[in-house]
């Protein structure tokens, strides 16, 4: 791919992502990202079959490594239990709240087929990314710390609600106090983390 088309693709990326940051999912539309892009529709249909196919490698190349590269850092799967949970919670909501376009894009692909196809197409087998949190938990199951539940189980439990505290931290930026504050954040860390310890 040439360099000026390899820009012209980046751009509309960056385009895109910003729609979802500012307007939310609902409102991308490829006339629209086309507008914004200032390129045909044509263009974008060349390397994205529908919104749905740009979706899949927005996530893909845009969100899915950024977003375990961020999660896990300083994280290691031998760590005591609570301080690798709380650190795993503090990267995932630094992460998420400066890159809401990941946000949106992680809340959807939860609530739709956006997710499998995602990793069907890229070949991705379950547990090849973030393999040291399954670690961490297989780890910690052993050695009869934690409940022995199926990795998604658990994986429900510990982060469901980190992205439903980020949900209402986002939701509480149009109003005139933040209730999401880093210590709120870390209190509710350890409510889940008494709930799944034996």
């Amino acid at each position: 791919m040439r360099p000026k088309n390899l820009e012209k693709e980046q751009a509309i990326r960056t385009i895109a992502l910003q729609i979802i940051a500012e307007e939310g999912l609902e409102n991308l539309s490829m006339q629209k990202l086309a507008k914004a892009a200032n390129v045909s529709p044509r263009t974008i249909y060349i390397k994205y079959q529908d919104k749905e196919d740009l979706l899949i490698k927005l996530f893909l190349e845009e969100v899915l490594g950024a977003y375990e590269k961020a999660i896990l850092t300083q994280f290691s799967p031998d760590m005591e239990f609570a301080k690798g949970v709380k650190k795993l919670w503090q990267n995932t909501f630094q992460y998420l709240k400066n890159n809401r376009h990941s946000f949106v894009l992680l809340q959807y692909g939860k609530s739709s087929p956006l997710l499998n196809k995602a990793f069907q197409q890229a070949n991705i087998i379950e547990g090849h990314f973030f393999a040291p949190i399954h670690h961490f938990l297989e780890i910690n199951m052993t050695n009869n710390i934690i409940k022995k539940f199926p990795h998604e189980v658990h994986r429900a439990l510990l982060f469901s609600p980190i992205f439903d505290l980020v949900n209402e931290y986002f939701d509480y930026q149009s109003r005139p106090k933040q209730i999401i504050t880093e210590k709120i954040l870390l209190e509710c860390c350890e409510a889940v983390i008494k709930g799944i310890l034996i």
